[in-house]
């Protein structure tokens, strides 16, 4: 694309992308030798999930030759939290991170705004408006074409002990079985979870508290006094928006007694990192992950201006819960070491947490995954139950087995999303390195499925018949007399 100020409009940037794609002799032809299942096609990867990670790993496998069919339980669209639950005004990420654009330069998130609003306004932007970015995910999978297939929300992976997946897949109120050579969980920051919250807050009654991932709506929070219990990203998030819709005051309760400054993982990131965090020895890779996890990730300067210039918001720091309770006259008392403070709605940003209980659809194959805890055992002082109950990866994503052999095919199921986090680093769910992650993984998928068929592809091989010699390109020589040996 011509370094222009002026936008060129995406028609024409899609047609340089198409030319990119050309001069790369992208995507492969398909290669997969097929296989049916009772007549019906055997899918070669399925990929649960339609948002950034799982566009970006099919959108890999596709220019390797292999055909991926995406799922995901949303309408088309409002795929991943960006459109739906979200509540941050910009994304945190530096804008000019090339993101999900595998290496092409023609698909990065800054292509596609220059293209549309010029070099100037380009410069102009501080972060990613958060709805925009929406906006680029869905051109991204409509200029690439991807497979995704929308409201098919899958409740139910079975793997087989014949190489295959079972995929029980609910479609508009009907049920569909689909099979799967292998299987990718690109199912985001609650992958093999959902969103935490402490005790107390499940014995409230639901209608006095939500979690910030709850797609927190207005209504929620007009004229009422409003608690946010946690101090990160999504607690200025929440608060914000309790603010913004009316809130008659909104206090941050914050257990630390000042809130993080710097983001330690910024820190550390390069394309080392990248590259070598998953090469690292298991008490390298304990001993990074559990201090960014004592350190915190601070919530972004403009998010945090975002409540403090509202004069009824207040951040309390030194101030965990200690109990809350429902009065009488239907408000709540919550207690800290140092306050009795009343509400009427709390909003716990309290982050997320591995803990597959919450997901049934995971439940044939959950009881046989090996834990970080069931490979490692930290030296005292680094006790970490969150990295303790992380799925410990194989080579592909894969899970494996607590006790070998207990569950046939639990190889074909590979995670590709927050929780590989300890095993691989921050390749399968960040904006950062999520290219990265997405072609090792489609790598590792396309190497796979080559060597699982490398009979047939032997065969085929053999029996591959086309010509690039017709036999009339020359004529035998002739020995002259004094060459020929007598």
């Amino acid at each position: 694309m011509p370094h222009t100020t002026a936008p060129i409009g995406l028609p024409a940037l899609e047609a340089r992308l198409r030319e990119d794609l050309e001069w790369l002799d992208l995507p492969a032809q398909p290669w997969v030798k097929p296989r049916q299942l009772e007549g019906r096609p055997l899918l070669e990867v399925a990929v649960i999930g339609g948002g950034m990670a799982g566009m970006a790993v099919a959108a890999e496998l596709g220019h390797l030759g292999v055909r991926a069919v995406v799922f995901d339980q949303a309408a088309q669209g409002f795929e991943g939290p960006w459109a739906t639950t979200a509540r941050m005004q910009t994304l945190r990420s530096p804008k000019q991170l090339s993101g999900p654009a595998l290496g092409l330069p023609a698909l990065t998130f800054r292509a596609w705004f220059q293209a549309q609003f010029g070099l100037q306004a380009w410069e102009a932007l501080d972060k990613i408006p958060r709805l925009q970015w929406a906006d680029y995910l869905r051109w991204y999978r409509q200029v690439l074409r991807l497979d995704v297939r929308n409201q098919h929300r899958v409740t139910r992976v079975q793997p087989l002990a014949d190489g295959r997946v079972e995929l029980h897949v609910e479609v508009q109120g009907q049920a569909q079985v689909f099979s799967a050579r292998h299987v990718v969980l690109a199912t985001g920051r609650d992958g093999l979870g959902g969103p935490w919250v402490p005790e107390l807050a499940r014995q409230l009654p639901r209608e006095y508290w939500a979690h910030s991932a709850d797609g927190l709506e207005d209504a929620w929070f007009v004229g009422k006094r409003v608690a946010v219990i946690g101090g990160g990203a999504s607690a200025m998030d929440a608060a914000g928006t309790a603010l913004e819709a009316g809130a008659l005051n909104v206090d941050l309760l914050v257990r630390r007694k000042d809130l993080p400054r710097i983001n330690k993982g910024k820190g550390a990131g390069s394309p080392g990192m990248t590259h070598g965090y998953w090469r690292l020895p298991d008490d390298w890779k304990w001993s990074i992950r559990h201090y960014l996890n004592l350190q915190q990730v601070p919530p972004p300067h403009g998010s945090t201006l975002r409540v403090s210039r509202h004069a009824n918001a207040r951040f309390l720091l030194s101030s965990p819960v200690e109990s809350v309770a429902v009065q009488g006259d239907g408000s709540l008392v919550l207690h800290t070491p140092t306050a009795r403070l009343s509400y009427d709605f709390l909003v716990f940003a309290t982050g997320f947490r591995s803990n597959l209980d919450l997901r049934p659809e995971f439940a044939p194959f959950a009881p046989h995954i090996k834990l970080w805890r069931d490979r490692y055992t930290a030296p005292a002082g680094q006790e970490d139950l969150e990295l303790s109950q992380l799925p410990d990866l194989g080579a592909l994503f894969e899970f494996q087995p607590r006790t070998p052999g207990a569950c046939p095919g639990l190889d074909r199921v590979h995670c590709f999303s927050y929780p590989a986090a300890l095993t691989y680093g921050g390749v399968s769910g960040d904006i950062p390195a999520i290219s990265e992650g997405a072609k090792r993984m489609a790598q590792g998928l396309a190497g796979q499925l080559f060597n699982d068929d490398v009979e047939l592809h032997f065969a085929a091989m053999q029996t591959y018949a086309e010509p690039e010699l017709q036999g009339d390109e020359w004529q035998v020589g002739s020995l002259r007399a004094e060459e020929r040996r007598t």
